[in-house]
């Protein structure tokens, strides 16, 4: 026999109690996602893991002191249908992450753009394009 214990005047039996009672369980939400940054002659790429989320879900701007900020914010429900009783159990789900990237100062601030494809955010950020510099050496005369 299973032994019970007595909660907001109903019981259950531990094995049940312990069963939905999942704290083992690792919580992904309170995680921050992965984040790639990679640089070439041209350009840095930004790539931030982001299963399941829309465009919708983020908020990407840069601040007057030349930072990145990448906002994310995803509220869910599980929704089984209307029951009639107490929930044993009902999970909502509320995800948020916010991080800042000091860009650098090659970064051409009016060409960057960002889209969220196949489970991942990816902000281009193109650098700025360097002078030419001219190939001959111009001759100062001495007086």
């Amino acid at each position: 026999m299973l032994p019970a214990r007595k909660m907001h005047d109903s019981w259950l039996p531990d094995i049940f109690n312990d069963f939905f009672d999942n704290s083992w369980m690792e919580r992904t939400n309170y995680t921050a996602p992965a984040i790639n940054v990679i640089e070439n002659e041209k350009e840095y790429d930004v790539e931030l893991a982001a299963p399941g989320l829309t465009k919708e879900d983020f908020k990407v701007h840069i601040d007057q002191d030349n930072n990145l900020h990448i906002e994310m914010e995803k509220k869910s429900e599980n929704k089984e249908g209307k029951k009639h009783g107490k929930y044993l159990r009902r999970e909502f789900s509320y995800e948020k992450f916010q991080q800042t990237l000091l860009l650098p100062d090659d970064v051409d601030a009016d060409k960057i753009d960002a889209k969220v494809e196949h489970g991942v955010l990816n902000i281009h950020l193109p650098k700025k394009e360097k002078a030419q510099q001219p190939d001959t050496v111009k001759q100062i005369a001495v007086q």
